[in-house]
Parts: C-alpha cells; sequence; structure tokens
C-alpha cells in the first residue's frame, strides 16, 4: 500500500509540474501581448477631451491600446509595461527556470514574490484600464497569476504541515518597524485623498473617466493587511509568515522602480507634478524600497534551512 501510494503522489507531483509549466508559459505569452501594446501606445499627438461621468472636462490619451484612457493615467500604465517587459518578466522567467532545474523552498519562495508584482500588474489592467480589446488578455493574466499563487502558496502549506520547523530565520527590529511603517504608509498616501472627497461630497481629484482607483484598493485593502498579518505571524517564528514577509519585500523592491520609470513616462508627456506629490506618491515608495531591498538580501543571508522537504 505505501508503494502505491508513493506512486499517486509521485503521479500528481509530475502533474503538478507540468500545470506550472504551462501556467508560465502562458504568463509569459500574456505579458508580452500586454506590455508591449502598452510600451507602442505612447504618442501625445491624439488627445481629446471629453466630459466624464462626473461633469467634469477630461483630456484623453487618443492613442494605441490606451486611448480611452485619460492622459493622466496613461503614461503611468506604459511606465509600469515598460518596467514589466523590461525586468519583472525576465527576472521572473530566470526564476522559475532555476527552480525547476532546482526544486527548492528557496527558489520557490522567489517565484512566489515574482507572481504576486504579476497578480498585481494583472489586476491593475483587469479592474483599472479602460475596456479595450486587451480585456480577456487582462483575465487570463490575473486568473493564471492568481492560481500559480495559490499553487505555490499549497507547496509552502504542505511542507509547514510536513515537519515542526522548516527554517531559521531572523527577524530583526528594523524589519518590524519597516512592516508597520509600510503598512501605516499606505493608508497616509491615499486615504488623505478619500477623506478629502467624501468631505467636498465630490468624486476623487484625479477619479478622471474611471469609477473608482484599484490602487486605493489593492494597497489598502489587501497589500496593507498582509504586511500587518505577516509582521503577527514572524513575531511566531511561522514559516508562512516568513513567505509572506519576502513576497512583501520583493513587491517592495519592485514597486520602488516601477513608481519613477512612472513618473518619468508623465513628464515626457508634459504633465506637471507638483513636488509635494511627488514626495509623499513616489518619494515614500522609493525610500521603502531601498529598505526592502536591503532587508531582503539580509533576511536570504541569515536564513538556514533545516532540511529541503519535496516540493
Amino acid at each position: 500500500m505505501n508503494y502505491i501510494g508513493q506512486g499517486v503522489s509521485l503521479f500528481f507531483a509530475e502533474q503538478n509540474e507540468q500545470v506550472q509549466l504551462s501556467a508560465h508559459i502562458i504568463t509569459a505569452v500574456l505579458l508580452l501581448a500586454a506590455t508591449v501594446c502598452g510600451v507602442l501606445s505612447f504618442s501625445t499627438a491624439h488627445t481629446f477631451e471629453t466630459v466624464n461621468q462626473y461633469g467634469d472636462t477630461v483630456k484623453m490619451w487618443g492613442y494605441g491600446i490606451y486611448k480611452h484612457d485619460s492622459f493622466f493615467k496613461a503614461p503611468l500604465y506604459i511606465g509600469t509595461d515598460l518596467t514589466i517587459l523590461a525586468l519583472v518578466l525576465p527576472l521572473s522567467a530566470a526564476a522559475y527556470v532555476k527552480a525547476r532545474r532546482q526544486p527548492s523552498l528557496e527558489n520557490h519562495i522567489e517565484c512566489f514574490g515574482n507572481l504576486a508584482i504579476l497578480l498585481y500588474y494583472g489586476a491593475s489592467l483587469s479592474f483599472s484600464v479602460t475596456y479595450n480589446k486587451l480585456h480577456l488578455v487582462y483575465i487570463a493574466l490575473f486568473s493564471v497569476c492568481l492560481f500559480s499563487l495559490c499553487i505555490l502558496m499549497g507547496k509552502f502549506h504542505t511542507a509547514s504541515a510536513s515537519q515542526q520547523k522548516v527554517c531559521t530565520f531572523k527577524v530583526t527590529k528594523g524589519i518590524k518597524v519597516f512592516l508597520i511603517l509600510s503598512g501605516i504608509s499606505l493608508f497616509v498616501a491615499w486615504l488623505p485623498d478619500i477623506i478629502t472627497s467624501l468631505a467636498k461630497g465630490r468624486s476623487l481629484e484625479l477619479i478622471e473617466v474611471y469609477t473608482t482607483e484599484v490602487t486605493y484598493v489593492l494597497d489598502m485593502g489587501i497589500i496593507s493587511p498582509i504586511m500587518f498579518i505577516a509582521f503577527f505571524l514572524v513575531r511566531k517564528d511561522s514559516f508562512i509568515g516568513y513567505v509572506l514577509l519576502r513576497m512583501i519585500l520583493k513587491v517592495g523592491k519592485y514597486i520602488g522602480i516601477i513608481l519613477p520609470v512612472q513618473t518619468v513616462f508623465q513628464l515626457l508627456a508634459g504633465i506637471k507634478l507638483p513636488v509635494p506629490a511627488l514626495i509623499t506618491k513616489v518619494g515614500i515608495f522609493v525610500a521603502l524600497a531601498a529598505f526592502a531591498a536591503y532587508f531582503e538580501r539580509k533576511i536570504k543571508k541569515d536564513t538556514q534551512y533545516i532540511s529541503q522537504p519535496q516540493v
């Protein structure tokens, strides 16, 4: 019976690997489609004005896949597309190849962080960008990244459940402070905009042709709570908490690169950005990204795996 059980487990493990391989190939193809079309949409010669649902006059981008998006938001999307195409996609592919050749928890944790930022990207495209010809691509990207992330989380849960202690890691006071400050900073960056709009009894200042600000939803509704959850779990020496911490550090590092690139594209488009906005919306996240990169390198160096269960 033991041989039968081992054979069944091996069969499902092999099927799982095939599913993951297919998912990563599909993800790469979808990312290429979304990012290349986005980057090729940079042109400021086709703008026009329209009146939004709130009665305000809005300047529209008017070109490429983002032609129905606002002049303010389209450069943000294009900056993100370029960063994903030039940086995140190659690093994600390299991390997956390494994890496939050397299936260790450490390598899978690296993949987990990369998938998290791609899921964030897919969610932003699906729920934020104005409806366009790539809408099904956006949905597929969001879906594949979500389920790929769930498969990896299942691996981590299995590893955690199969042995009392998976690894030893040192969470310094600096990392704990980073988690708390990062979680709070997401509210500091976005909550004042919402409070101000509610107090004035009108829509968000830069809502333009959109119905909601998906960044606010993702950052305050998901990312920030995960930071506090990770803080609580790592204090209990939880391996899942460790995985979440590594994911947060990876995502934070990428965000610190994406935001300046977005700002560059806005400036290239001729958008004037007030200095206070640059400090609160960009400067804070770049500073946090620098700390994230430092803490990620430090905690990886200090981590020791007790054993390497089959993953």
